[in-house]
Formats: C-alpha cells, sequence, structure tokens
C-alpha cells in the first residue's frame, strides 16, 4: 500500500512534462531521500496523463519512487496554482515561455508564502515579477529567484567566482563572459530559448516602459572611464575564438545584482541566520569587486557566429509583426538555421554538448592608478566556469542544486521577497555544490599586460 501524501511537499515541480521539465525530475529523483533535504516530491501540470509520463520517463529504467505525487495544475487556473502553492515548499516554475505562464505561477507563491524558482532567462518578465511582487512576498515570506538554470547562474557565480580573484589593491574594469558551446554531434537549443527571444523582442517596448516606471537603480562604483563599446563580431581576443556580442539575460541579472550589493554592501541578511554565516556573509561580498559586464558568444568557426546572426536577424525583422512572430514560432529550425527544433535534442546529442564560459578581464594591478591621468589598464585575470550541455542537463542539475540550498539553509537566506540568484546564493556553498555535480570553476591566467 502506497504512503499517504504530505499535506505539504518539499518540492513541486510545475511544467513538469515540458521538454526541460521532465530532465528537472530526473536529476531532481536522484536526491529525493529520507536522509536528503529532498524528502517528498510531486510534480504537476496541465495534463495528468502527460506528467506521469514524464515521471516514468525520468524514472527509467526503473519505476517511479513511490510517494511521488502528481498534482494538476494550469498557470491559466489560478485556484489550481493556490492549491499547489499551498502545498510546496519551494515550487520550481519550468513552464515557458515565462512572459506567458510564469508570473501567474510567482504571485501564487507569493500568496501562499512558498518559495519559488525558476529557469527563465527573459528580462521583462523578470523585471515585472520584482516590480509586481517584491513587497507581497517579502510580507508572506515567499523567496522568488528567477534565472536559476544555465541563464543565469553560471554567468553570476562565475562573475563573483572571478571578481574575487582580484586580490587588493588589484581591481578590474571590465570583465567579458565569452560563451562557447560544444558538441562532438550537433548543437540543439532550447525551443523555450527561442520562443523567449521572439516574445522578448517583439514586447521589448514593455520592457523600456516598465523601466521608465521604476526609480533607477543604484550604480556600482567602477573605476575608470567605461569602456568603448566595440565592434558587433571581434576575430581578436585573448581567446583565439571568433566571438559576437550577445543580447543576453546574463548582462541584465549580473547588472541587477552588483546594483543590489550596492545598496547592500554586506549582502542580503537571512531570516534567522547564524553567527558564523553571518560573518561569512559579510567577508564574502567585501571581496566582491564591481565591473562592466558583458556576454558575448564565441566559437573557433566563424561559421557558427553566422548562425546566431541570422537567427537574430531574422528576429529583429520579424517578430515584431504578428504574422511574422507566427512564422518564426512555427518554422524555429529554418528562421534559426538549425540552432532550434520543436523535436528538441536526442538523447545523444545532449549527452555529447558541453559548454564552456570564459571570463576575461581587464583593470588595474593598483586601483589608485584610475585617477592618474593617461593610466592604462595593466592586468589580466582570465576565469572559466565548464560543465555539460546547457539547456536540458546543466540548467536542471542547477535548479535542484538552488532548491537544495533553499530546503537545507532556509534561516541564512533573505526570509522573502524577489531577488537574483547571485544576490541570494553568492555567499552560499552553490558554487561547491556544482563543483561536485560537473560544473567546474577554474583559475586560467593572471598576468600582467
Amino acid at each position: 500500500m502506497a504512503p499517504p501524501e504530505p499535506e505539504v511537499f518539499d518540492v513541486v515541480i510545475f511544467g513538469a512534462s515540458g521538454f526541460t521539465g521532465k530532465y528537472v525530475i530526473r536529476e531532481a529523483l536522484k536526491f529525493l531521500s529520507p536522509d536528503s533535504p529532498l524528502r517528498s516530491l510531486a510534480v504537476a501540470g496541465r495534463s495528468r496523463d502527460r506528467v506521469d509520463a514524464a515521471l516514468r520517463w525520468a524514472a527509467a529504467p526503473g519505476a517511479p519512487p513511490e510517494g511521488v505525487a502528481i498534482l494538476v495544475a494550469d498557470a491559466s487556473d489560478p485556484a489550481s496554482l493556490a492549491a499547489l502553492a499551498s502545498r510546496a515548499r519551494v515550487v520550481l516554475s519550468c513552464a515557458g515561455p515565462f512572459r506567458l505562464h510564469g508570473h501567474a505561477v510567482a504571485a501564487a507563491c507569493a500568496a501562499a508564502g512558498a518559495d519559488c524558482l525558476d529557469i527563465s532567462g527573459e528580462p521583462e518578465f523578470m523585471e515585472r515579477v520584482e516590480a509586481d511582487l517584491h513587497e507581497p512576498a517579502a510580507k508572506s515570506g515567499s523567496l522568488i529567484v528567477s534565472a536559476c538554470g544555465f541563464d543565469s547562474v553560471p554567468a553570476e557565480l562565475g562573475f563573483l567566482f572571478h571578481s574575487r580573484q582580484w586580490e587588493p589593491p588589484s581591481a578590474p574594469v571590465t570583465v567579458e563572459a565569452y560563451v562557447s558551446l560544444q558538441s562532438t554531434k550537433r548543437i540543439v537549443g532550447n525551443i523555450g530559448t527561442y520562443e523567449s527571444a521572439v516574445l522578448g523582442v517583439a514586447n521589448a517596448g514593455q520592457l523600456q516602459a516598465l523601466r521608465r516606471s521604476r526609480p533607477r537603480r543604484a550604480r556600482p562604483n567602477i573605476p575608470g572611464p567605461p569602456p568603448p563599446k566595440g565592434s558587433l563580431i571581434e576575430g581578436q581576443n585573448p581567446l583565439g575564438m571568433w566571438a559576437m556580442k550577445l543580447p543576453s539575460a546574463d548582462t541584465v541579472v549580473v547588472k541587477r545584482t552588483l546594483s543590489a550589493v550596492t545598496e547592500h554592501p554586506e549582502g542580503l541578511p537571512g531570516a534567522e541566520e547564524t553567527p558564523e554565516y553571518t560573518e561569512h556573509r559579510k567577508n564574502f561580498w567585501s571581496s566582491v569587486k564591481p565591473a562592466h559586464f558583458g556576454v558575448k558568444i564565441a566559437s573557433r568557426s566563424l561559421m557558427i557566429l553566422v548562425r546566431f546572426l541570422i537567427t537574430g536577424l531574422f528576429i529583429g525583422l520579424l517578430a515584431n509583426f504578428s504574422f511574422g512572430r507566427s512564422l518564426l514560432l512555427k518554422y524555429p529550425e529554418f528562421f534559426s538555421a538549425g540552432l532550434f527544433s520543436r523535436a528538441g535534442p536526442t538523447e545523444e546529442e545532449v549527452k555529447s554538448a558541453s559548454f564552456k564560459m570564459w571570463f576575461v578581464g581587464h583593470g588595474y594591478s593598483d586601483a589608485a592608478q584610475a585617477s592618474e591621468r593617461g593610466s592604462k589598464l595593466d592586468k589580466e585575470v582570465i576565469t572559466k566556469v565548464s560543465g555539460p550541455e546547457v539547456g536540458y542537463d546543466t540548467t536542471p542539475i542547477i535548479l535542484v542544486q538552488c532548491a537544495l540550498v533553499v530546503l537545507s539553509q532556509r534561516g541564512n537566506l533573505p526570509k522573502g521577497g524577489v531577488y537574483t540568484p547571485g544576490a541570494v546564493f553568492g555567499p552560499t556553498d552553490l558554487q561547491q555544490r556544482l563543483r561536485e555535480n560537473r560544473i567546474s570553476f577554474d583559475v586560467h591566467v593572471t598576468r600582467s599586460m
């Protein structure tokens, strides 16, 4: 006889039958144990049959563990989301595009006092959730953190790791992240990422209007003048790769974290943090140095960049028109030159893929030089974050590890509110947990220029 369902589950995965959701289930099942912070699990979506099929796929070749419950909830049905959030300590929100499906989930969590982690890489969604739900979430004790996947934890923790390599009196001025996607077969992107990009361009005006309506964010104090904009495509860099500027959520999220730390130089205090963690948090943030940050896609093959450029041109030209959007969303493989497909990658393609994110920082060996006329940047630091395939392997790893941190260290985290992953998880042991789960952080070089 199966054990009775708990009234409240440690984790509920919403959007469990989607492309990424089923991989999140598979990753979560690895840590479901009476001896783990994750002792009870539910999976949820619109269709019980589809969620059940996803659960069986994730548990294969064995049967699903007893006690994993299936809940039915729909992003268009507030009552079902309220019922779901009332039974969750942490909701893992995996149903995108998030500007269509994510806000209602976050709002239900804010109302119920449940924590909510999502894998959105959509700036307009993330900033709107912050504007609409920060105060209700802070009041109810709901911690809402977006971008808890490849967007944007490698960029966030990678930047913080890089920044802390600049020991006083040195200081970075610019840090550029070069993202290199690699595969022994073919690279197939997450279709949700593609759809989010199309809708993001289509609604860019709404994001700008939202930002104009909000108070200006605090600007960090970065030594020296701002860097020049540079060219769209570069053929010369310290990595010896072709690179192209990438309009990325990572840039927006890292800047939001740096703004939060400018307002709270000692970081965000935990609801019931231990004295040891208080001291650790303050020491951690005192070692972080802000810098101008940007992201580029990098490859040794110029043709890979051409495919990304073609995708960007099609989206830029067509996304602002209803008919154009319908074409983009109906034929992603054609308009992305094969980079994205509704069928998604095969298991073999997922296993064959990996990423490297290089952080190339330039700055001063002595920050005091920044005030000297004619002074030039004289120090370079290069660090690297690397791991498995980004959408279906790295993202579930990160999301589940973020959930385990929340479950096991909740008192050390802010009581509630809407924050970036760097601001919440930066001082925690998340980086070490990722290292133990196939995502590495390394110092490549530190040298004078």
